[in-house]
């Protein structure tokens, strides 16, 4: 007996229960397991930030607001926890899909797909979105957020692309990330009172963490795959190992070579200009984009200078058409360049208002 057939086959109740649900799904059905395992994916966070935006704009209660816009950034930095955490377990143990372990017994609704079932994303996003806005609404509220997680669990189950004990992690994972991300938020939240004239020091740790991240990833990637091998997680998306020569999604890859030494000192030479920028005391929101981006920028200047070119492993594919491959330290970046777009909307909006509240006092 050993440690897998305890905790994760539940002494064969794993299994069990999995062909209780898939089999016992009535195929009627298949269009609301569709759009649970829709709803239930890491491509519907967009919506929910866009949401939650709206709502810390829209809502007249001051304190309502300033929690709603808590929660957004709890939800960010909980998303990014929860991508890597779930990326992480699923290389480490490559736990096979439920069609590779009961082949025909499986009734699949979709794609069939073979490797990485520990932990299911869907579950994971799924706590993710319960853990978030649990202190926004009511009881209602939370029973429908219970009932949401439930089905977007039970979907992807009855889809044939999970076992339990993958949706009961991802349920962990995701309000572990949560938590955690709280606890960080918590305790960044009394230091900018203590350390007020030095806050760059905390967004240098954000950075050093996104740096971190990215290498751990790489690192895994590196020693779980030979160079130019790829597998299927999804039918959309792949891990693979590349090595990319150029910048981010292979920009300049089929340079001779001189790209390497340019992009180590551009690199460089920005790392150093965002370093200076959070000493300036910037917004928090502003702040936040610039470190992810310094975390990610050292984090591929470290592979130019240890490897001379760019490990990525993230493959989003759509039929025969593949974007560039890509890694965290792009992932930090983007998430970056995000922030920093959404910082300058909120302060351009608050100097419009600024600006008519002004006209109307002026107004005889």
């Amino acid at each position: 007996m050993n440690w897998k057939f305890v905790l994760y086959e539940w002494y064969g109740f794993n299994v069990t229960l999995f062909q209780a649900v898939n089999t016992g799904t009535p195929a009627s059905l298949a269009p609301l397991v569709s759009f649970f395992s829709f709803f239930g994916s890491y491509w519907t966070a967009p919506l929910l930030l866009a949401g939650l935006w709206w709502w810390s704009k829209e809502v007249t209660d001051p304190g309502r607001a300033d929690a709603v816009w808590q929660r957004l950034i709890g939800f960010i930095i909980a998303f990014l926890l929860g991508l890597l955490a779930a990326t992480v377990l699923k290389l480490v143990f490559d736990f096979p899909r439920p069609p590779v372990v009961l082949g025909e017994l499986v009734r699949v609704i979709g794609e069939r797909e073979q490797n990485y079932s520990l932990p299911s994303g869907h579950a994971t996003y799924s706590a993710l979105v319960l853990g978030v806005l649990w202190p926004l609404v009511g009881r209602r509220g939370h029973i429908g957020l219970v009932l949401y997680a439930v089905l977007v669990g039970w979907s992807r189950i009855a889809a044939g692309m999970h076992f339990p004990a993958d949706v009961v992690t991802g349920w962990c994972l995701g309000l572990g990330s949560v938590v955690l991300a709280g606890q960080l938020i918590s305790l960044t939240t009394p230091a900018w009172q203590v350390i007020r004239h030095k806050l760059f020091l905390v967004w240098y740790a954000v950075a050093v963490c996104a740096f971190i991240a990215d290498q751990l990833t790489k690192l895994i990637i590196v020693r779980t795959y030979a160079y130019g091998e790829q597998v299927e997680v999804t039918p959309f998306f792949n891990f693979v190992h590349v090595l990319n020569p150029g910048a981010a999604f292979s920009f300049l890859a089929n340079a001779d070579g001189w790209q390497r030494y340019f992009f180590i000192l551009l690199g460089l030479a920005v790392s150093a200009w965002l370093m200076r920028m959070l000493k300036q005391g910037l917004p928090r929101l502003e702040a936040l984009g610039y470190s992810l981006i310094l975390g990610g920028a050292l984090g591929n200047v470290a592979d130019r200078l240890l490897r001379g070119q760019v490990v990525d492993f993230l493959d989003f594919h759509w039929q025969n058409t593949h974007w560039p491959a890509f890694n965290f330290a792009d992932v930090a970046i983007m998430s970056g360049a995000a922030l920093l777009i959404i910082s300058t909307l909120i302060q351009g909006k608050a100097t419009n208002v600024s600006a008519t509240e002004r006209h109307t006092h002026l107004k005889p």
